[in-house]
């Protein structure tokens, strides 16, 4: 086994070459690589994509001092000026620039936190360099924009070929760690989660308990049943939609929205479309602050569910 517990630290790539990317996105930051400097970056793009780990890599290989900074914890300005200033503030023991890593900086808060931030980066900005990660990069405020190269983590057109990467690397891993495996059962588990490849990991640990990775999970990461819960919604069955969440909660949320947005031009009046495309843009977007996603998902099907009328 390797050293850490968790197969995301463990085999955490070290490089930007080791990053799984698209092609136009890693020579941007093999360019960083080359010109021995990075400008202060935003980072922005669905969990689980790769940015910390970039960040980190872009740190590591340009022999850099860093910190990293969570923003969804450590959001007090107070706690952030202290950190900030300690470290900034001092010339890097490696004699090029410092880099503070803001992770998931669109928690901060735009009122205070975020402009304390611009002041930091005009202050340090002979020393240190600023790498912020963000899922929305609309949270961030304009004046960390433009103090920023702003790079965004779309797969778009390169889903394909970064999954067959992810699946030679999830390969290499299940071997490292002796867990036999069934190749069809992993590309589907990547596929499904795809392209959070810290959820892939993590749901494969979990699934490697066991010394095997084979069709008994398929039932785990089965499409998840849409018609018993649009019926449980048109009949306000408050308590059949509470445990059919909980069922299925194992599942990506946001995907779930997705799949009861797909629905319900089938179940809706279409008078009441409107309200419930809101609703689910509304719910989509907590998903990726919220403490407790079963509850964040529960509440937007009860509200579609007292709110819309269906067929």
């Amino acid at each position: 086994m390797a050293e850490s517990f968790l197969w995301v630290e463990s085999y955490r790539p070290k490089s930007i070459n080791d990053c799984i990317l698209p092609d136009s996105i890693k020579n941007t930051f093999l360019e960083f690589i080359g010109q021995k400097e990075i400008p202060n970056l935003l980072l922005s793009g669905g969990s689980g994509v790769g940015k910390t780990t970039v960040a980190r890599a872009l740190c590591e290989q340009l022999k850099s001092d860093y910190i990293i900074i969570n923003g969804s914890e450590e959001s007090g300005i107070d706690v952030l000026r202290n950190k900030i200033k300690t470290f900034a503030s001092t010339v890097s023991l490696q004699g090029g620039k410092k880099v503070v890593i803001l992770d998931e900086a669109d928690y901060l808060n735009p009122q205070s936190t975020q402009p304390a931030l611009r002041g930091f980066i005009e202050e340090f900005h002979n020393n240190c360099r600023f790498i912020f990660t963000c899922n929305f990069k609309n949270r961030i405020i304009e004046p960390l924009h433009s103090r920023c190269a702003v790079i965004e983590f779309k797969i778009n057109g390169n889903k394909a070929h970064l999954a067959v990467q992810f699946m030679g690397r999830v390969e290499k891993i299940l071997k490292t760690e002796n867990i036999g495996f069934e190749e069809p059962v992993v590309a589907e588990l990547i596929m499904k989660h795809f392209p959070d490849f810290r959820r892939v990991l993590n749901e494969l640990q979990r699934y490697s308990v066991s010394g095997t990775i084979d069709s008994g999970i398929l039932v785990n990461i089965a499409e998840v049943n849409m018609k018993s819960l649009m019926e449980y919604l048109k009949n306000k069955e408050f308590g059949n939609v509470r445990k059919w969440v909980v069922d299925n909660i194992d599942n990506d949320p946001v995907k779930i929205f997705r799949k009861v947005y797909e629905k319900l031009y089938e179940y809706m009046e279409p008078s009441s479309i409107p309200a419930a495309v809101l609703v689910i843009g509304k719910y989509q977007y907590y998903s990726a602050f919220v403490a407790d996603p079963e509850v964040n998902l529960l509440a937007c099907l009860t509200e579609i569910m007292t709110e819309c009328q269906f067929k």
